[in-house]
């Protein structure tokens, strides 16, 4: 093994601490989400989340609540933030608390929607 100046040989404690750091970062990116009744499928900044028809479905991300209220033909009703919103497949985000809300899909069994945080919010 050659020996070059400044670099150190990478010894099993300092694996072990870069180890427990990536594991710590990555249970602190999915403490922010949970849910009932519902997937989510989160990055920084966004999250999908696909409720569950026929059951108390809610999620909790990016720090806000959410709930499926209701869905009929290519529309849903959810509560994002406290606040109603009635969302159509295919139209512009809706803006509420700081956040883009949209509608990706509505099928017998589920309801998917995207949140996002609003840069300008």
């Amino acid at each position: 093994m050659t020996k070059r100046p400044g670099t150190f040989p990478r010894t099993p404690i300092r694996r072990a601490a870069g180890l427990l750091a990536g594991l710590a970062l990555g249970v602190a990116l999915l403490t922010g989400c949970s849910s009932e009744g519902a997937s989510t499928d989160c990055g920084l900044d966004q999250c999908t989340v696909t409720f569950d028809r026929g059951v108390e479905a809610n999620a909790t991300i990016l720090g806000i609540e959410t709930r499926l209220v209701g869905a009929e033909g290519d529309q849903a009703t959810v509560e994002i933030a406290g606040e109603r919103l009635s969302l159509t497949i295919g139209q512009q985000a809706t803006e509420i608390a700081g956040f883009a809300v949209t509608l990706d899909s509505v099928t017998d069994e589920q309801v998917k929607i995207r949140v996002s945080r609003n840069p300008e919010g």
